[in-house]
């Protein structure tokens, strides 16, 4: 009996639960959908070129049976691109670009941030006039605006030259001595004012309370530039810089217009011009070799300088 009660009067087994199976999850598209306007033409535009001007570059073309014979193209390897990099005139180019860029962009982000932070003063008039008067050397073709400056630059057209000769100071600007510093000028001229309104933009985007702040402390508009605003545009600056770098290697319109009335440029003058004449005098194989060691340049100093100025920043 006492054995009964205490059966009946015992706790039953626990039941032993499984957890709930997760949902689930649903792929989620809509972000695939949104970047496809820039991937389908990133592939098509750029991967794709890129892609075949390698395998163009992989090839070689040879000739049979003399001057007129036969050509055929052969698997070369990397023939092309030990070619590219024993040719003096390719390395002396690539060495031009970089003294170029080396100094003039420096000159022009420095002229960019100049501009940006005058316009964005408290004492600064006509804010929108000087935006488009600084944007509107962007708006040029490149060609017109290189025609335009070597008009400028030509000794037998150009008053300004003239100006200079009768001040008994007429420096030739399309000597081989001052040709790299002409075309330095024209890339500034054109492209300052793009640079300074991405500049410009960076600063609409930080909050005025920030800056009343400052000058309720008895900060000057000097101090707020110097100790907030640039401090600020870092991330514009780096961005800037980087178009920079591409742009001064892939640089070629400049100097093919100034080709035609200088023979200071030479068909080696850049590595652009280099590729470019390859290409027309029908060696496409080295044409392309160049054309994707250029690409590599371009990707390894402006990854090299964003890890750069990446760990200045945070240091």
């Amino acid at each position: 009996m006492t054995a009964d009660r205490t059966a009946a009067t015992a706790a039953p087994p626990a039941k032993t639960t499984t957890a709930p199976t997760p949902p689930r999850r649903r792929r989620n598209w809509a972000p695939a959908f949104f970047l496809l306007p820039f991937f389908i033409p990133f592939v098509l535009f750029t991967l794709v070129p890129v892609g075949y001007a390698f395998y163009q570059s992989l090839l070689k073309t040879e000739r049979t049976g003399g001057t007129f014979g036969r050509k055929t193209t052969v698997f070369a390897g990397f023939e092309q691109y030990r070619e590219v990099l024993g040719d003096s005139e390719f390395l002396g180019s690539v060495g031009r670009v970089l003294l170029f860029g080396l100094v003039q962009i420096p000159v022009m982000l420095l002229l960019a941030l100049v501009l940006a932070l005058l316009l964005d003063s408290t004492v600064a008039r006509l804010k929108r006039f000087f935006r488009i008067a600084y944007f509107v050397p962007y708006g040029i073709p490149g060609v017109i605006a290189a025609l335009m400056w070597a008009f400028l630059y030509d000794p037998r057209l150009s008053p300004v030259v003239e100006l200079l000769d009768t001040m008994g100071s007429a420096p030739d600007f399309l000597g081989s001595s001052m040709m790299l510093w002409s075309i330095g000028n024209i890339v500034t001229w054109t492209y300052t004012g793009y640079n300074m309104l991405i500049i410009y933009a960076a600063l609409q985007a930080v909050p005025s309370d920030i800056y009343e702040a400052a000058r309720m402390d008895g900060a000057s508009e000097a101090k707020i530039a110097w100790r907030i605003k640039i401090p600020i545009l870092r991330p514009a600056l780096m961005l800037t810089g980087v178009f920079s770098i591409i742009g001064t290697l892939q640089l070629f319109t400049e100097p093919q217009v100034l080709r035609s009335i200088s023979t200071s440029v030479t068909s080696t003058y850049t590595p652009n011009l280099a590729a470019y004449s390859l290409a027309s005098s029908d060696n496409y194989s080295e044409a392309a070799a160049m054309s994707v060691t250029l690409a590599l340049a371009t990707f390894v100093l402006s990854f090299g300088f964003l890890k750069f100025t990446g760990r200045k920043a945070e240091s």
